[in-house]
């Protein structure tokens, strides 16, 4: 049976109003009777019905998520932490892959076809400010790199920080031809450009100066493109006594290569990474990485929508970064 707030305050001896104003955090209420309902709360197991809330506020109570696709593990696990903070407010959240495709992201900025949601994170792959400017006025937060700033709430990290972290990394360990995985083929690999940026900003600073031979594009972040890539280097008789890969799952993939040619790892040639996805922990070995605070995106998003549900929607759009840290491990140890 589901108990309804008329239980609550007649368990409590109070008015439904109080209740109200108890489940709602309003914050005038006495403290023993604020415990009365809180007791009785707990007794009856009582849960607000949150439909009719979201009804009489004109929401629906449903958030999207927009990533260009789930396979690689780290959007995967931002949407676990965009769901647990989704949670406090109440909402459940529709994730939507685009494959980060013009038309599929159209889809997603649009308000993802006849659903009804009440606002949408949304990380583009394509779509850039142009694309995205004179929408319906749809609360949005934007993820990643691809559109210019001042656009909508923005949450970012600092990639070219993080990547120059991770090389001068390696090169205090001694490693003087870095090869980089994952450079941009296309106008999209605005991160990549990002981090590619960081990696020769290190370099540079450590007077090794920038080597294209030792630069791999890949035309995607999958296990399989970090392995090809790797392969190309090694062809190449480029011979790189260090790589730095930009996502885990291009890192892998070269571990992968790496072992088939026989070469050790770190002994021969050092491998780090980057998002510090769960499968870097048990590789073998474990995979150095640049750590993103994901759950930290994550709420500052949601938090970040919420703001604007909750009726500023003329401020400035804002800009948050959100922390990272390089994890050192054994691939790189």
């Amino acid at each position: 049976m589901r108990h309804r707030l008329k239980d609550v305050a007649e368990r409590a001896g109070v008015s439904v109003k109080t209740v109200s104003n108890v489940v709602n955090g309003y914050p005038h209420v006495r403290p023993d009777t604020r415990a009365r309902v809180e007791a009785a709360i707990a007794e009856l197991r009582y849960r607000p019905n949150l439909s009719a809330r979201n009804l009489r506020k004109g929401r629906t109570g449903v958030i999207a998520l927009a990533v260009p696709e789930l396979d690689i593990p780290y959007f995967a696990e931002l949407a676990r932490h965009v769901v647990t903070a989704a949670a406090d407010h109440g909402w459940t959240v529709l994730i939507h892959p685009t494959g980060g495709g013009p038309e599929q992201e159209r889809v997603a900025a649009a308000g993802i076809g006849d659903h009804m949601i009440d606002g949408l994170i949304f990380s583009p792959l394509s779509l850039d400010a142009e694309d995205l400017t004179g929408l319906d006025g749809m609360p949005m937060v934007l993820l990643g790199e691809r559109v210019d700033h001042g656009l909508a709430d923005h949450v970012v990290i600092d990639n070219v920080t993080a990547a120059r972290e991770m090389t001068t990394h390696l090169i205090g360990l001694g490693r003087r031809r870095i090869a980089a995985i994952g450079s941009p083929r296309t106008p999209e690999g605005a991160g990549a450009r990002l981090r590619l940026a960081g990696y020769t900003a290190a370099l540079t600073e450590a007077g090794l100066g920038y080597d294209e031979s030792l630069v791999a594009p890949t035309p995607a972040w999958h296990r399989a493109d970090g392995a090809a890539a790797m392969r190309h280097l090694l062809d190449s008789g480029a011979r790189p006594d260090a790589v730095f890969c930009f996502n885990d799952t291009l890192a892998l993939g070269a571990l992968r290569a790496l072992h088939e040619a026989g070469l050790r790892v770190p002994g021969d040639v050092a491998v780090a990474g980057f998002d510090d996805i769960e499968d870097g922990r048990f590789s073998v070995p474990t995979l150095t990485t640049v750590a993103p605070d994901k759950e930290r995106i994550a709420r500052l998003a949601v938090d970040l929508l919420a703001g604007r549900l909750a009726g500023d929607r003329d401020a400035p759009p804002r800009e948050l970064t959100a922390p990272h840290r390089l994890t050192p491990r054994e691939s790189t140890a």
